[in-house]
């Protein structure tokens, strides 16, 4: 992603980068090589030093998989990470929306944590929490999750507006379903925990989040619930 700008294909109402149209100062995305310099150095560094290192994350100012590079990108972080912390693993935080094309899949499916998004059961829904831009069908990310044989962390945001609560049975019913489906490996449930660009967002606290998805911790499923 940029350095100091931000480039997503969604703009969510709890985005704590803020608005797409508030982070255009930076277009430029960094290449493979650009990438892999940098990480070597920073790696090479840190092993010098003897600072511990648990994971390597792609997340921050925008959707990674929209890099052009992103699966090269992978493969010489997973190289780099061989050398240098084994014992590490790689992560990426996606809203998953790239997962159709074979190579961004192929990419996602060698890291140790693909966190795929899906914060709403509808399209109504998902264009009101996170405004994507383009062409977006719950339908069809569903259908690129399923190709992940549950291998994979599904990331969903709880919370509630005027206009819509994550809460509401004809939202969390739907979405429990769609959990059903695709049997992730973990579920990572999550609320407000900074400044969002939208106003008249509420939090949900970390027990009605756990009230909520007791029927699911009930069935046997991983749930990670943060507050």
């Amino acid at each position: 992603m940029p350095a100091k700008g931000k480039i997503c294909n969604f703009d969510c109402i709890y985005c704590e980068c803020g608005w797409n149209k508030d982070g255009r100062g930076d277009t430029h995305l960094p290449s493979a090589a650009d990438v892999r310099e940098s990480l070597e150095a920073k790696l090479r560094e840190c092993a010098a030093n003897g600072t511990p290192i648990d994971s390597i994350t792609f997340s921050g100012d925008g959707e990674p998989t929209l890099n052009p590079a992103f699966p090269e990108i992978i493969r010489d972080t997973i190289a780099l990470r061989d050398r240098f912390y084994p014992a590490a693993v790689v992560s990426v935080l996606s809203n998953a929306t790239m997962a159709w094309k074979p190579e961004v899949f192929e990419a996602l499916k060698l890291v140790d944590n693909p966190i795929l998004k899906l914060d709403a059961p509808t399209d109504a829904l998902a264009a009101r929490i996170n405004r994507p831009v383009g062409h977006y069908s719950v339908d069809e990310i569903v259908e690129s999750l399923s190709l992940f044989d549950g291998d994979f962390v599904l990331q969903t945001m709880f919370l509630r507006s005027g206009d819509f609560d994550s809460a509401s049975p004809e939202v969390i019913g739907p979405w429990m379903d769609i959990v059903r489906r695709l049997h992730p490996r973990e579920v990572m449930a999550y609320t407000l925990d900074r400044p969002a660009p939208a106003e008249g967002l509420q939090k949900f606290t970390v027990e009605e989040m756990r009230t909520l998805l007791q029927p699911l911790i009930d069935e046997g499923y991983k749930i990670q619930i943060k507050g």
